[in-house]
C-alpha cells in the first residue's frame, strides 16, 4: 500500500490520499476484519478485484499479504507479494522521476492460470468537496445490488442497477444525481462504474479539490484497463469499523473488473473485462497518480499525452504542460 505521497508544486504540498479515522489509533477493531481495511486510506491495487481467491480476504492477497523487498533505490522500488495469485508471482515497481509530479506503478504477473478482474485502488481525501471529471465514457453503470443490500447496515443513494450515458446525471433513489459533484449525497455508501469508449487511449480522471486549490490526476491505458470505478465512502455504512463516520473519501478504481457488473469478459468494452493468466506469460498493469496545483473555479476539459509532457487543458482556455513518462503506461 502506498500510505501516502506528496507532491510539492511551486513551494506547496499537496497530499491528496485519504486516511481513515480509525488507521494510526489504539482503537480495537473487529476481529477478523480484513488487513487491508485496518490501514484503509492510500492507493493499493487488487486481484481479484471486489472477490476473493480461495482464504484471502476481499480484493485479494496484494493488499492484505506481505511484500518481500527485491530491490530499493532512491527513486525506484521493486517488491514481490509473499503469497502468489492464481498461481501466478507477481511482482510490484514503484518509479519516481525527479521534476514529475506522479507515482508511476507497474503490477507483473509471472505465470499463474485463470481469469482475475484487477484494478488500483486510490482513495482520495475531499474534507471539503470536490469535482470529478474523466476521458470519455461509453456510459456509467451501477452493479445489480448496493454496496450493502441490507438497510440497517447501510444506504446508498444511487439506483441499483441503474445507467446513463453522462456523468452529471445519474439515477438516484430521490431523483437524478450529478456524480461529478462529491459528495453526491449528504450520507451514503455508493458505486459506480465508468466504460471507456473503445477508441479511447489514455484514460485519465481529475478530481479537483476546489478549497484545497489543487488536483488529484489518476492515468492509464483505456485499452489495457477499461473501467473507472468510483467508490463514494461518505458515511453511508452504519456498523463497525465504519461507524457512520468513514466521510469524504472517493475511490478513484482504474481496472479491468467486469464480474462487478455481473457481466463477464465480453460484456466489457474493448473485450477486456479481466486478465488472463497462462503459465507461460507475463502480464503488466500499469497506472499512474499525481497531484497539482490547481486554482479558480475552471475545470479540466482534456488531458493529452504528448512525447514527454502531459498537457492539460481548462474550461477556461487555459493549458498546462507538465512533465510526464508516457512510456509509463505501456505495457
Amino acid at each position: 500500500m502506498i500510505e501516502s505521497f506528496t507532491v510539492n508544486d511551486g513551494g506547496v504540498e499537496i497530499s491528496p490520499l485519504h486516511r481513515a479515522p480509525w488507521v494510526g489509533t489504539d482503537e480495537a477493531l473487529p476481529e477478523g476484519i480484513a488487513p487491508h481495511l485496518k490501514k484503509l486510506g492510500g492507493d493499493f491495487f487488487c486481484a481479484p478485484f471486489g472477490s476473493t481467491e480461495g482464504a484471502s480476504p476481499l480484493h485479494g492477497w496484494p493488499p492484505n499479504s506481505r511484500w518481500i523487498l527485491k530491490e530499493k533505490t532512491e527513486n525506484y522500488l521493486r517488491v514481490e507479494l509473499e503469497k502468489t495469485v492464481f498461481g501466478a508471482r507477481l511482482l510490484k515497481e514503484i518509479i519516481l522521476r525527479p521534476g514529475h509530479p506522479f507515482v508511476y506503478q507497474r503490477h507483473t504477473f509471472i505465470g499463474g492460470d485463470g481469469a482475475v478482474p484487477v484494478a488500483n485502488h486510490a482513495n482520495v481525501s475531499l474534507p471539503n468537496g470536490g469535482i470529478i471529471q474523466t476521458s470519455r465514457k461509453q456510459c456509467w453503470r451501477t452493479p445489480q445490488n448496493p454496496q450493502e443490500v441490507d438497510p440497517a447496515l447501510g444506504y446508498s443513494a444511487l439506483r441499483y442497477p441503474a445507467e446513463s450515458n453522462t456523468l452529471t446525471s445519474f439515477p438516484g433513489v430521490e431523483g437524478e444525481v450529478n456524480l461529478s459533484k462529491y459528495p453526491w449525497s449528504p450520507q451514503s455508501e455508493d458505486f459506480v462504474v465508468g466504460l471507456d469508449a473503445p477508441e479511447e487511449r489514455l484514460g485519465w480522471t481529475a478530481v479537483i479539490r476546489p478549497v484545497e486549490g489543487d488536483v488529484f490526476l489518476s492515468l492509464k491505458s483505456a485499452q489495457a484497463l477499461p473501467m473507472t470505478m468510483l467508490w463514494h465512502s461518505n458515511g453511508g455504512r452504519y456498523y463497525a469499523p465504519w461507524s457512520s463516520r468513514h466521510f469524504a473519501c472517493l475511490g478513484v478504481e482504474e481496472g479491468a473488473a467486469s464480474p462487478i457488473l455481473g457481466t463477464g469478459e465480453n460484456g466489457s468494452p474493448n473485450g477486456r473485462g479481466v486478465i488472463q493468466l497462462t503459465s507461460h506469460c507475463q502480464v503488466e498493469i500499469t497506472h499512474v497518480i499525481g497531484a497539482l496545483r490547481w486554482r479558480g473555479a475552471a475545470k479540466v476539459s482534456s488531458i493529452e499525452a504528448l512525447e514527454n509532457q502531459l498537457l492539460i487543458r481548462s474550461t477556461t482556455n487555459e493549458k498546462l504542460l507538465v512533465p510526464f513518462d508516457l512510456e509509463a503506461l505501456e505495457a
